[in-house]
């Protein structure tokens, strides 16, 4: 196995296959990488972009290239000296074509019967099992039989044995699930899903039977060599994330593994056999040093101009939950309070939506985590005195970790978190959409250095081995453009200006999804009217306060696109993107490196080693043009030193070089210690020793501008000569004094020193 030092994260997917994949392990070798992390490989519904909608786990996708292109994918991978760090999905398959599926296939068949029915979460007691695919429930009268099987459009269902004869009406109804109306799944549905998708069926690995045969593929990849690390999604949506973990781990006791657990601020984790999480918690950190915390009073006085509203941001995440869990999540809700009383209890229901509104965190391990069902339930009997009976009954039957009614809220309680926050207030609340990001507070408008260095320091001394990252194929913008969007934060009152000028020049009816475009402008200027409008329609309908994906407003996403037809055709809007971009390209820079070279492993989403404008899924999954950053690294590496202008090559020279540092050097990066900045401009360095390896990067750099510069502002290195890894300039400290930081970054805004050597 392969030491994991750094990995590159690639979507694999029809359009760049295993073998496509495998093609980029010269260039990744030479970028820096120790690992190839790919998206998800198991056999996904057809089609699938993505992978995280496997429908047989029992091999590769052929779509991908199937077992041959695995075998050559591994096998180039370590010709080049590099691993494979594969993405896995263990709380759910994809049950959008159920023929694709010979698990649902045959559950949907056979029923309880089924040899399958204990791999998925159905509640059996409801009776069929509810499939809300109809365009509405007179469309039963579209189904037919053909081929012995039942048809809706394209849709394919099994008959079961002996019930094949009469109306295709007929033959539905004698069968083991019931096809409905699809938007009574929210309501209605009769088994878990992941969040609110019915496409997506969880999965019971508790059961040992299901996890091996489920994982059994995987785990002979790490047997035979093929694997050195597991990146598991969304664990919080199991059964027993622990327990799994810990079996996990003894299927692959040496494997790099990391979880995408989503963490509060402050929160802490159980005693996981994890190294750690997938980088969320770094991204936040890393993006606050680059926005200006003060700030903070403009941006809410423009959101309250635009809005008409003062917003109190706790309320409107607790009122985004409680849509959530009495919306989208209403049949988990349901099921919850069927466990407590049976049919027919609002009192109960309305009970657990508040508490599952007022969880602070995204679930509890009970027993760990009783502290917060403890506030939830306390927040919830301020909230709602008048429940206060039905709270006090369900308090002891939450707090135990055996009862059925906990096992399934701590289920729950993560789905509301993630639709209400990530998916809803996050698109509700539009003050600084830098900040409302996967993992990420809102609230939090910027952080000092020093919170930055404790941060790291606790992150070194924790999980050393947790993944970093600032781009992810589940963030809502990549790092570049919030690294563009950081410096309107240090100009408020301009922006202020410029958003009068816009909403004038450009009207949107609905203040905080204008100031939510008027963001994603200034960020990822120039960018397609396609592109843009796709990633702005999809946010006004996550948001669900003037149109959703379950019934647009026509008239409103008119007058949305017509304001983006008009802006991107601006010249006020592209004089102002051209104005703010060189900051934007030193935050970028800035962050990046901090990103890369702070306590954790990193990881860089593909194509982001140069400058990338991307936007929510499926936007950030567009190919990369691999050929033009060869080209570029290879002039590099000729001892080309590039401007910082719009080609990017100078992001490729700062990965490139950094992550070659902590593969080549790895001793380098075996403590975390401040480096202290002092004179005029301190407050615009961020500057860390990682035990021989030193990162300097700027931050704020219009403040740094106005104030003339860095003037006599010095850096305290430990005496002797340090060379930079990027310009290869060397500076001497000691009897020749402190290093004057107008020198360290007089190349570039950021700079990687280590010991110069003869």
């Amino acid at each position: 196995m392969n030491a994991v030092r750094g990995t590159y994260r690639v979507q694999v997917q029809p359009a760049f296959d295993l073998h496509a994949a495998a093609g980029l392990a010269e260039y990744l070798r030479d970028l820096g990488a120790t690992q190839l992390y790919s998206a998800p490989l198991l056999q996904s519904s057809p089609g699938s972009q993505h992978g995280y909608d496997v429908v047989d786990p029992s091999h590769v996708n052929t779509e991908l290239g199937g077992p041959s292109a695995f075998a050559e994918l591994t096998t180039t991978l370590r010709k080049h000296g590099l691993g494979l760090v594969v993405d896995i999905v263990p709380n759910h398959v994809g049950v959008a074509v159920p023929h694709a599926n010979p698990a649902w296939w045959d559950v949907l068949k056979l029923g309880a019967s089924s040899e399958y029915a204990r791999w998925f979460d159905v509640d059996w007691g409801r009776g069929r099992i509810l499939i809300p695919v109809l365009g509405s429930d007179d469309d039963v009268s579209a189904l037919t039989v053909e081929d012995g099987e039942l048809r809706y459009y394209d849709h394919r269902y099994p008959i079961a044995p002996g019930t094949g004869e009469g109306t295709p009406q007929e033959v539905h109804d004698r069968q083991h699930y019931q096809l409905v109306d699809w938007r009574r799944g929210d309501s209605e549905i009769t088994y878990r899903r992941f969040f609110a998708i019915a496409d997506l069926a969880g999965l019971r690995v508790e059961d040992p039977t299901v996890f091996n045969a489920t994982h059994g593929e995987i785990l002979r990849w790490y047997a035979e060599g093929g694997l050195d690390g597991l990146r598991v999604d969304h664990p919080d949506g199991l059964r027993d994330p622990g327990e799994y973990l810990q079996r996990l781990h003894m299927g692959a006791p040496d494997a790099w593994l990391v979880v995408e657990k989503i963490a509060e601020p402050g929160e802490e984790l159980p005693d996981w056999p994890i190294d750690g999480l997938t980088g969320y918690d770094a991204l936040g950190e890393v993006g606050a040093l680059f926005v200006d915390p003060a700030a903070e009073d403009a941006f809410t006085a423009l959101d309250t101009e635009l809005t008409g509203v003062a917003t109190d941001y706790p309320g409107l995440l607790y009122a985004s939950k409680k849509d959530v869990a009495t919306g989208m999540l209403r049949a988990e809700l349901r099921r919850l309070a069927r466990l407590v009383t049976g049919e027919n209890a609002p009192e109960v229901e309305a009970a657990l939506a508040e508490v599952l509104a007022a969880f602070p965190v995204y679930r509890s391990y009970l027993p760990f985590g009783v502290h917060h069902l403890e506030e939830a339930l306390a927040t919830a009997r301020e909230r709602r005195p008048d429940l206060g009976p039905a709270l006090d009954a369900l308090a002891p039957r939450l707090a135990d970790p055996d009862d059925q009614l906990a096992i399934r809220f701590q289920q729950t309680s993560g789905a509301v978190m993630a639709k209400g926050a990530e998916d809803t207030a996050f698109y509700r609340w539009t003050r600084f959409v830098a900040l409302n990001e996967v993992g990420g507070d809102p609230q939090r408008f910027g952080a000092p250095v020093s919170d930055f260095h404790d941060a790291a320091a606790v992150r070194h001394a924790s999980w050393p081995r947790g993944m970093t990252t600032l781009s992810t194929h589940d963030t809502k913008r990549s790092e570049d453009v919030r690294a563009r969007m950081a410096v309107l934060a240090e100009i408020p009152d301009e922006w202020a200006d410029v958003v009068r000028r816009w909403r004038e020049l450009a009207p949107v009816p609905d203040g905080s999804i204008a100031h939510l475009l008027y963001q994603t402008i200034a960020g990822t200027y120039p960018i397609s009217v396609e592109r843009l409008k796709a990633a702005i329609e999809k946010s006004a309908r996550e948001a669900r306060t003037i149109t959703s994906w379950n019934h647009p407003n026509e008239e409103f996403e008119s007058a949305l696109n017509a304001a983006i037809d008009t802006l991107l055709a601006s010249s006020e809007v592209a004089a102002f993107a051209e104005r703010i971009t060189p900051y934007g390209w030193s935050n970028a820079l800035g962050q990046k490196l901090v990103q890369l070279t702070m306590p954790g492993i990193p990881d860089t989403y593909q194509g982001t080693e140069l400058w990338d404008n991307s936007l929510v899924d499926p936007d950030n999954r567009r190919p990369v043009d691999f050929d033009a950053r060869r080209k570029l690294l290879a002039r590099l590496d000729d001892g080309w030193l590039p401007p910082v202008d719009a080609e990017g090559a100078a992001k490729l020279l700062v990965t490139s070089r950094a992550l070659r540092l902590r593969r080549d050097s790895p001793e380098l990066f075996e403590s975390y210690a401040p480096v202290a900045v002092t004179g005029p401009a301190a407050a615009h360095a961020i500057a860390f020793d990682r035990g021989g390896a030193i990162t300097v990067a700027t931050r704020l750099p219009v403040g740094l501008e106005r104030r003339g510069g860095w003037g006599d502002t010095v850096l305290a290195l430990p005496d002797g000569e340090w060379q930079d890894e990027l310009t290869g300039s060397v500076y001497s400290t000691g009897a020749d004094g402190p290093a004057g930081l107008v020198d360290v970054l007089s190349r570039y805004p950021v700079a990687l020193l280590r010991r110069a050597t003869s």
